[in-house]
C-alpha cells in the first residue's frame, strides 16, 4: 500500500521534482567513478613518468652558505658544488643503492624536513644520514658527516671519490710514492701500516684515514671502524667489509674556498690532541748505520772501533752509530757476561765499558719475541702468555699465543695492552739503558697486522691499525730519545719516526720518491723523520753509483736528518768526501735553524715544516703535480736534481706576488714563472730564498 502524504500547495509537483533528482544523481554517480578512475590511472602514469623520465637529473639535498650537496640521479652520485654550480669539489660515486644498472629515483629525505640533515634507506640495503655540520661565521670550511649502514650482514658499503681533475693527497705511504696520488694503482685491501718489504703490495710507514683534494675538499674516515682502501680508474674507493656487527661507513667531507684552508681546518680534526715537540738533538748529528754483520759480540766491539776511528780519520765529525736488532742483541748478551765474569758493582765501572764510552749509540728493539729463546719459554712455564698477542682456544678458555714470523723466525709479539708486558718491556729498556748507555732507542715492528695477515678474526681491541697507536704511546713512556718506524694517530706526539726503506735507484721505489714521501709525511703531521739512508737501504749492499750518492746527498742534507748506510770513503774519491762534509756542515748551519723555527710554528698552529709548492699559490693548478720541489717554511724552496746524467733542470717558482734569489748565485726572479733548463752542476743543490716584491 502506498504511503500517504499531504499535498504540497506549490505549484511544481512534489512527486515529480523528487523523481527527477534522483534519476540524474545514479546517472553522475558514474559518471564521475569513472572519471575518478581516470583521473587516477592518469595521475599515476604521471607520477611514474616524473620519476623515471622526466625527473630533474641533478636534485639539491642540503645547501650550506657557499656549497650544497647534489643527487644525480642517472650516475648515481653525490655532487658537492658551490650554490652557483660553477665549481664541483667532490664527486663522489655512490655503489651502496644495489644494481647500477637500474635508474634508482629521487631520494627523499626522510628527516621531516630538517634542512641541516639528509635521511634516505634503500630497501634491503643500506640507509644512509648526512649532516650538513654547523660551523662558526667566519669559518671558511663546510663539512658534510656521511654515515651509510648496512640493512643486513650481507651488505658491501662501497664509496668512490673521482680523480679526475681534482689532484688528491694523502691515505697512506707506498713502495713507489706518487705526488698526488692519482697515478697509484693499489687494490683494495685492509688500509693498515705493513712492512713493504714483506709486502711491497701494501700501505706503509706513515698512514691516516685522511685525504686532500685539490679543488678544496678533504675527506675524514672514522677511525674506529674496518676499512679498506682501494686506488684504481680514476679513482680511490673507501669499503666496509660485509660483517656480523653490521659495521658503518662514515667519513666527513668538508670543503674549502682553496686546498690550504681545508688542510688547516681538517688537521684540527684530524689531531685534535696537543702537539709536543721530540727531543730536537737528533737533528744535530747523522746517524751512520754501522755496516757489520758479525756473529759475536767481541767481533761487533771490533767493528765499532774501526769504524769510529774512520769517521775521525775523514774529519766527519760527531755522528750517531746505529746498531740493528740483531747487533743489539749482541751487545746485551756479551754486557752481561762482561758483568758477570768481573762482578763489577760500581754504577761507574758498569757503564765504563770499551764499546760505548766514547760514541754515541742507537739501539733497535721490537715487540717479537723468537719461541726458540729462554725468555718465551719461560713465560710459558710460568703462565704468564698473555703477554703475546692470544687467541681463545679450547673449552676452559685458556690462550694460545698467535705464533707468526719476524725475520725469518716464528715469533710472538708483545701484548701492549697488557700492563704488566708493557712493564716487562719498559724494565728491558731501563736495563739496557744503563749497561749500554746508548742515546737512541729506535722502535720497529709494529707494522702488520699478525690477525689480518693470517686470515683471522681479530678482536675488536685489534682492528685496524690500533696496534701501532699503541706503540706509539709505549715509545712515549720510553722517552724522548725513541724513534718509532711507522705512525698513525700520532703525530701530535713528541716522536721521530724513521721513513721506509728505498731501492738504490733513479725510480720512484728509489731517489725520486724521497721527496714525494717526505710532502707525505709533513701533510699528515709526521714532520720530525730520520730518511733512508743515503743510497738507499733496501739493499744490504753498498751504493756503487758515486752519482746517485752524491744527487741523494743533496736532498737529504735539506730533511732534518741525514742518515748513512754506505759511507762515502768507500769510493776511494776524495771530492766525494769532500761534498759529504760540505753538506754535513750545510744541514747543520743552515737547515737546522729553519727546522726549529718551523717547529714552534707546528706547535701552535699545525703548519707542516715541509711544504708543497701549493702552499704559497694554492689557487695555482701549476704546483698541484710538482714533485720535485719542496718548501722548507715559507721563505726556502729547494729543487734537486733527480734525473741521472742531468746537470739542469726545469724550475717553477710560486706566489707572483714575491721574488725568489738563487743562493749560489744570487740572481733574482719573479715568482710565478718558469726557469726552464736551469743548470744545475753534480755538486749543487737549486735553493732559492724568498724576498719580497
Amino acid at each position: 500500500m502506498p504511503h500517504s502524504r499531504n499535498r504540497n500547495p506549490s505549484p511544481i509537483p512534489e512527486v515529480t521534482w523528487d523523481t527527477g533528482l534522483k534519476e540524474m544523481n545514479e546517472t553522475w554517480k558514474g559518471a564521475i567513478a569513472c572519471l575518478g578512475v581516470a583521473v587516477f590511472f592518469v595521475m599515476t602514469i604521471g607520477i611514474i613518468y616524473w620519476q623515471v623520465v622526466d625527473q630533474p637529473n641533478k636534485n639539491w639535498v642540503l645547501k650550506g652558505s657557499f656549497s650544497g650537496l647534489i643527487w644525480e640521479r642517472r650516475t648515481q652520485t653525490l655532487l658537492i658544488q658551490t650554490l652557483t654550480e660553477d665549481k664541483t669539489f667532490a664527486e663522489i660515486d655512490v655503489e651502496n643503492v644495489g644494481n647500477t644498472d637500474i635508474e634508482v629515483p629521487f631520494v627523499r629525505n626522510m628527516c621531516w624536513l630538517n634542512k641541516t640533515e639528509f635521511c634516505y634507506t634503500w630497501d634491503s640495503v643500506a640507509e644512509v644520514k648526512i649532516s650538513l655540520e654547523s660551523s662558526e661565521e667566519d669559518s671558511e670550511t663546510e663539512c658534510y658527516s656521511v654515515t651509510w649502514t648496512p640493512i643486513h650482514c650481507h651488505v658491501d658499503l662501497k664509496d668512490c671519490f673521482s680523480m679526475v681533475n681534482i689532484s688528491w693527497y694523502g691515505g697512506a705511504s707506498v713502495r713507489a710514492h706518487n705526488w698526488p696520488i692519482n697515478d697509484a694503482n693499489i687494490s683494495m685491501q685492509h688500509f693498515t701500516v705493513s712492512d713493504l718489504r714483506d709486502n711491497p703490495s701494501g700501505f706503509g710507514s706513515v698512514l691516516e684515514r685522511y685525504f686532500l683534494g685539490s679543488s678544496g675538499v678533504s675527506v675524514l674516515v672514522a677511525p674506529n671502524i674496518p676499512l679498506h682502501v682501494g686506488i684504481e680508474s680514476r679513482q680511490f674507493c673507501l669499503q666496509t667489509p660485509p660483517s656480523m656487527e653490521r659495521m658503518p661507513l662514515q667519513y666527513t667531507v668538508c670543503v674549502g674556498h682553496n686546498i690550504r684552508a681545508v688542510h688547516q681546518e681538517s688537521m684540527q680534526q684530524l689531531s685534535t690532541a696537543r702537539r709536543e715537540l721530540p727531543n730536537m738533538d737528533v737533528l744535530r748529528v747523522p746517524f751512520w748505520k754501522l755496516p757489520a754483520n758479525v756473529d759475536s759480540g767481541a767481533k761487533l766491539e771490533r767493528e765499532l772501533r774501526t769504524f769510529s776511528n774512520r769517521l775521525k780519520r775523514h774529519h766527519l765529525g760527531e755522528g750517531v752509530i746505529s746498531l740493528d736488532e740483531h747487533s743489539t742483541a749482541l751487545l746485551a748478551n756479551m754486557d752481561h757476561s762482561y758483568l758477570n765474569s768481573k762482578k763489577r758493582t760500581s754504577k761507574r765501572q758498569k757503564r765504563d765499558l770499551p764499546f760505548v764510552k766514547l760514541l754515541n749509540i742507537s739501539i733497535t728493539l721490537s715487540p717479537y719475541l723468537s719461541v726458540d729463546s729462554q725468555q718465551f719459554q719461560t713465560s710459558i712455564q710460568e703462565g704468564i702468555e698473555d703477554y703475546w698477542l692470544s687467541l681463545p682456544s679450547g673449552a676452559k678458555g685458556r690462550t694460545v699465543p698467535l705464533l707468526t714470523q719476524w725475520k725469518g723466525k716464528y715469533s710472538v709479539k708483545l701484548n701492549i695492552s697488557n700492563p704488566e708486558a708493557t712493564n716487562w718491556f719498559l724494565d728491558k729498556v731501563d736495563s739496557l739503558r744503563s749497561h749500554l748507555g746508548m742515546e737512541y732507542v729506535i722502535l720497529e715492528g709494529g707494522e702488520g697486522n699478525p690477525f689480518e695477515e693470517q686470515v683471522l678474526r681479530p678482536p675488536m681491541a685489534w682492528v685496524g691499525d690500533e696496534y701501532i697507536r699503541l706503540l706509539a704511546d709505549l715509545a712515549e713512556r720510553i722517552g724522548d730519545n725513541a724513534i718509532v718506524t711507522s705512525g698513525t694517530r700520532s703525530s701530535h706526539k713528541a716522536l721521530f719516526i724513521r721513513m721506509s726503506a728505498l731501492q738504490s735507484d733513479w725510480s720512484y721505489s728509489g731517489l725520486k720518491g724521497i721527496i714525494p714521501s717526505l710532502l707525505h709525511h709533513s701533510l699528515l703531521g709526521y714532520n720530525f723523520f730520520i730518511p733512508d739512508a743515503v743510497g738507499g737501504t733496501l739493499s744490504a749492499e753498498l751504493v756503487a753509483d758515486d752519482e746517485l750518492f752524491i744527487r741523494w746527498l743533496e736532498i737529504a742534507a735539506f730533511l732534518p736528518v741525514i742518515s748513512f748506510q754506505t759511507p762515502p770513503w768507500v769510493f776511494e774519491k776524495e771530492w766525494i768526501l769532500n761534498l759529504t762534509r760540505f753538506y754535513v756542515a750545510k744541514h747543520h748551519d743552515f737547515v737546522i735553524p729553519l727546522v726549529l723555527k718551523y717547529a714552534e710554528q707546528w706547535k701552535d698552529t699545525g703548519n707542516p715544516i715541509y711544504r708543497p709548492l701549493w702552499w704559497l699559490s694554492p689557487n695555482d693548478p701549476i704546483t698541484f703535480t710538482i714533485d720535485d720541489e719542496f718548501l722548507i717554511g715559507n721563505e726556502v724552496l729547494v729543487a734537486p736534481v733527480t734525473e741521472k746524467g742531468a746537470l739542469q733542470r726545469d724550475i717553477y717558482l710560486p706566489e707572483s706576488d714575491f721574488q725568489w734569489q738563487d743562493t749560489n748565485n744570487a740572481q733574482m726572479f719573479d715568482g710565478g714563472t718558469f726557469l726552464e733548463s736551469y743548470p744545475v752542476s753534480l755538486g749543487d743543490v737549486a735553493v732559492f730564498v724568498r724576498w719580497r716584491s
